[in-house]
């Protein structure tokens, strides 16, 4: 499977990788070569460097530079993006200047290769197969070979059948005639990817990359009902920040549905993480213990799971603040992310949880699962529509689609991209 963590680069495209280097493990390194401690630890003073020799009176070849000094960049500054490209190429080495003197160097060992990634190719196949239910009713509008208001009212049922709401509908069919027109297009071909234009812009405000690194640790709170997927996802989630060699620590604190605590504690183990938990503990307890423990251990990553709950169910609701409240008091900055998984099965149902859960909480983001079981998919564009207004309305960024999911395996679970979302339900 392919690394998520990666940022965008100079050139401006999210499939470059940027992960900030790491130092490679070496065996005994030398007295004379300087290595940096890892990033949770202080690095030490470097070796100096032997003073000059001076040159005999004949004609010396040129002798190498000493080694440059390996240093890695403290994690607390590092900043890993989740996207869906293979690693780069390692760095060129430095060129030694000449008329140095010279300093042996003992090689260093190479880091183990990482496991083999899944083309994103493969990712747009499971994509595209998982919102099969979901565009087939829209993919036969096109059929016909005549554009009128026919076509335009069968497209109008076939996206208010993918659950994509009223408003939504709306919007995509004005923005469509009006791209149709400026077009000049006459074949329902080409009306079509006009459509897939329409989507993209609509669902592109959604397309944004999950930040870990800024703060350490980075503190992710996890909400949802019950039966979204939400330790599923966590559970995937924790296994591709362990591959990126984070050092994450979980937080049980669904201390409600049965089993909840012993699910959690099978992905810890799977993904060789860390675990706090309590039976029959208390939810905001149990958080900030896990905070503490994170700091005090010098984790990367600590992830807290909440127990699921309807947002019609005030009382839960106002546990969940509580659990944020204190949250805040182990550590100043924290949650630095709120995420809400929703079911894709749950259609328009969905965009009600984003509204009560967001007054709520504040969400920073959202977990999409489930979208292969369903001919609802279209409600990702219900939640954009209603996230640009939210941002318009007040000055509030629009909430970011992080991850959307079409099976149960872990690969199954990949970064949001509207162009792929838009080419996969229409072709």
């Amino acid at each position: 499977m392919f690394s998520f963590f990666r940022k965008k680069t100079e050139s401006g495209s999210p499939w470059e990788t940027q992960r900030m280097p790491d130092v490679v493990p070496t065996a005994e390194p030398p007295a004379s070569v300087s290595v940096s401690a890892p990033a949770h630890a202080p690095s030490h003073s470097p070796a100096p460097a032997p003073a000059p020799v001076q040159a005999p009176a004949t004609v010396q070849a040129p002798v190498p530079a000493p080694a440059p000094e390996v240093v890695s960049a403290p994690l607390d500054f590092l900043k890993r993006v989740f996207t869906g490209s293979p690693p780069p190429a390692p760095a060129a080495p430095i060129a030694p200047q000449p008329a140095a003197p010279a300093v042996p160097v003992v090689p260093v060992a190479q880091a183990p290769e990482p496991a083999p990634e899944v083309p994103r190719d493969a990712w747009f196949q499971r994509l595209r197969k998982g919102l099969a239910r979901t565009g087939s009713g829209i993919a036969q509008v096109f059929t016909g070979a005549r554009i009128d208001d026919e076509l335009y009212e069968e497209l109008e049922s076939a996206l208010l059948m993918a659950d994509a709401g009223v408003r939504a509908t709306k919007h995509l069919l004005k923005d469509l005639k009006q791209r149709v027109k400026a077009a000049g297009s006459t074949e329902p071909a080409q009306v079509k990817a006009l459509l897939a234009d329409a989507i993209v812009d609509l669902l592109a405000p959604l397309e944004r990359s999950l930040m870990v690194g800024e703060h350490q640790p980075t503190v992710i709170m996890v909400a949802g009902v019950n039966g979204a997927g939400k330790t599923t996802s966590i559970g995937k989630l924790t296994r591709h920040l362990a591959e990126a060699k984070c050092k994450v620590l979980l937080a049980a604190a669904d201390t409600f549905r049965a089993a909840a605590r012993e699910q959690l504690e099978v992905w810890a183990d799977r993904n060789q993480v860390e675990i706090v938990s309590q039976e029959g503990g208390d939810p905001a307890s149990v958080t900030f213990d896990s905070v503490r423990a994170g700091k005090a251990r010098g984790c990367d990553v600590v992830i807290a799971d909440t127990a699921g709950r309807l947002p019609t169910q005030l009382h839960l609701m106002e546990e969940l603040r509580k659990i944020k409240r204190v949250i805040t008091k182990a550590e100043p900055s924290a949650p630095h992310e709120v995420l809400l998984v929703i079911d894709g099965n749950t259609g328009q149902n969905a965009l009600e949880q984003v509204k009560s859960f967001d007054a709520a909480l504040g969400l920073t983001g959202l977990v999409v699962t489930k979208l292969d079981g369903t001919a609802k998919g279209g409600v990702l564009a219900a939640i954009a529509l209603w996230s640009r207004e939210r941002a318009s309305q007040g000055g509030a960024r629009p909430i970011p689609v992080y991850f959307i999911g079409v099976g149960e395996k872990l690969e199954d679970l990949q970064t949001f991209n509207a162009r792929e979302f838009a080419s996969a339900l229409l072709n």
